[in-house]
């Protein structure tokens, strides 16, 4: 059970937000956040909408179909997000 389910239990969005932030400084496409995160791609493309329009994540589209995501580092929100992550991991572990 990851750190962040212990204390907040599991939600779709949970699970992305976390998946990503594990995953930061690479580029990640709907498919790969789904089978990383064992989630319907349904369910991700849905939970992905509030993070990109909170500046959460970026998106860039590869050609007319593809479309890939990256956790936004330059927002402040994503930079305590990411100290809290780190911060609640060493004191709950994985």
């Amino acid at each position: 059970m990851s750190p962040l389910e212990k204390l907040f239990g599991r939600t779709a969005q949970q699970t992305v937000l976390e998946y990503l932030i594990q995953n930061r400084g690479e580029i990640n496409y709907l498919s790969g956040i789904a089978e990383g995160t064992g989630l319907y791609h349904s369910s991700v493309a849905r939970v992905l909408d509030p993070l990109l329009e909170n500046n959460i994540i970026i998106e860039k589209k590869i050609g007319k179909q593809i479309r890939s995501f990256y956790l936004n580092e330059e927002n402040k929100a994503v930079k305590l997000l990411i100290a809290f992550y780190t911060e609640i991991r060493s004191e709950l572990g994985d």
